[in-house]
């Protein structure tokens, strides 16, 4: 009898570059209050950094936007919070290659909202997009997707997975491939965000995301 064997796939990326910006440490939620409107941004295209409907960013500034497809360089819109929840699973990955760290005498990875924001948002657009791969059709190449989500590095990496059914499961395939295992020790790193989603091609896509500010 032929055995199905579950689909499994890795990735992995990494590169150092000097920026600069601000960093929120919280590990439960993050909230832009303001954003000032660029040249050729949209509603649409505003909504994609935060996550958020366009709608929602409509409501919260119809006073000042009557028409939403007419907003113009200058004006500083409201951002409506958004709540960033952090899964089980996720936790426990954080988890696990903290305590792989700690095994190599390296300091554990601070779990960071904003990262976890856009590892979350990553392994959706994979699962909805029917893509593996690190770059993104929707928000470019992992750093292009941080400088959109606001994170700003001096280092910076991703490991992405899927169809691993738990999050011992995945550390343990990162850990055994070297370059994914380098990224979860690389003494570069102090902040990390994790992403997990279930369904699509695979049934499962992780994705983590490493950064020094």
């Amino acid at each position: 009898m032929k055995r199905n064997k579950r689909l499994r796939r890795l990735g992995l990326l990494s590169a150092t570059a000097m920026l600069c910006g601000l960093l929120f440490t919280t590990t439960s939620s993050a909230a832009i209050d303001r954003y000032t409107v660029q040249k050729g941004d949209t509603l649409w295209l505003i909504s994609l950094k935060y996550h958020l409907k366009w709608q929602d960013i409509w409501q919260a500034n119809k006073s000042q936007i009557p028409n939403p497809h007419l907003i113009y360089p200058g004006q500083v819109l409201a951002i409506p919070s958004a709540n960033i929840q952090v899964s089980s699973y996720e936790q426990q990955v954080v988890d696990l290659c903290n305590a792989e760290r700690t095994k190599n005498g390296l300091p554990p990875l601070s779990l960071n909202a904003d990262l976890a924001h856009m590892a979350h948002v990553k392994a959706q657009d994979m699962r909805d997009k029917n893509y593996f791969d690190h770059n993104s059709p929707t928000y470019g190449s992992p750093f292009q997707m941080m400088k959109t989500f606001g994170i700003s590095f001096s280092y910076a990496g991703e490991n992405i997975a899927a169809g691993q059914p738990d999050p011992q499961s995945v550390v343990n395939s990162w850990m055994n491939s070297p370059g994914h295992r380098a990224n979860i020790l690389n003494r570069n790193y102090t902040r990390i965000g994790v992403g997990f989603v279930s369904g699509g091609t695979y049934r499962t896509y992780w994705v983590e995301e490493f950064i020094r500010p």
